[in-house]
């Protein structure tokens, strides 16, 4: 793994407001859950595996940039593993560990910078995923990328759709990563789940974020606006491919 230490080191971005304790409100207007029974990894594989257009969720990347951070952005990549259970698909996250740089103590997909080693942005995720959480590479199949993703730290994060294969064992970096769960696709793709929030900030504007808080997690920022792209992708396509049938 490439020395972090070795890079140079920009100003260390946080929120300048809990998260958690903003204003909400429902995010689910005109929206409607993609069925559970959709949900299966093959119908999941032929939505996800097909080319563009993606569609992208009205309220995008972040056009806030924290201080010291509005510069070129760093190219990232994450990997959205999508768990193919026998008792239903679940997307696997991580919670980072409280003393890293960057979102320290966040949710988020296993992932992180491209090195010079990484081909593609394919490359990097699946690196990536391996070092923090052990996931093999032989039990991973790339579905797709989405487009890439800004956020409000400076990265630009292109996400890997993966359908994986269950039967692993997992042998995170507690390094980086501090705990890994799963949470069901089908409570991610209802939109009841997600809530938009509204921070103000120091300057006088006012972020908005969503979030899917789920048992204790709580899912927001990049991390919940890449899962609403996804909701958005599974419908339209799920919905498309239904009616060529």
């Amino acid at each position: 793994m490439p020395d972090p230490t070795s890079r140079p080191r920009r100003p260390p971005a946080a929120p300048s407001f809990d998260p958690a304790a903003q204003a909400w409100q429902p995010a689910d207007a005109a929206l409607a859950p993609v069925p559970p029974d959709r949900l299966l990894p093959e119908l999941l594989r032929g939505a996800l595996s097909q080319p563009g257009p993606w569609p992208q969720d009205p309220l995008g990347s972040t056009e806030y940039r924290h201080p010291g951070r509005e510069g070129a952005p760093v190219l990232a990549a994450v990997l959205i593993p999508l768990v193919a259970h026998a008792s239903g698909v679940r997307v696997m996250l991580t919670q980072r560990a409280a003393h890293l740089h960057d979102h320290a103590g966040q949710i988020s997909f296993p992932g992180g910078r491209l090195e010079t080693t990484d081909a593609t942005p394919v490359d990097a995720a699946l690196r990536e995923a391996e070092e923090e959480t052990g996931l093999p590479i032989d039990y991973v199949d790339v579905l797709g990328s989405m487009p890439a993703y800004l956020t409000s730290t400076g990265f630009s994060i292109t996400p890997v759709l993966s359908l994986v294969r269950p039967g692993f064992t997992l042998v995170p970096d507690s390094f980086e990563v501090a705990e890994v769960f799963e949470v069901p696709l089908a409570f991610l793709m209802d939109p009841a789940n997600h809530r938009l929030y509204r921070a103000p900030l120091p300057d006088g504007r006012e972020r908005q974020y969503y979030a899917m808080p789920w048992q204790g997690h709580f899912i927001w920022g990049a991390t919940a606006g890449m899962l609403r792209n996804l909701y958005h992708l599974v419908r339209h396509r799920l919905a498309a491919n239904a009616d060529q049938a």
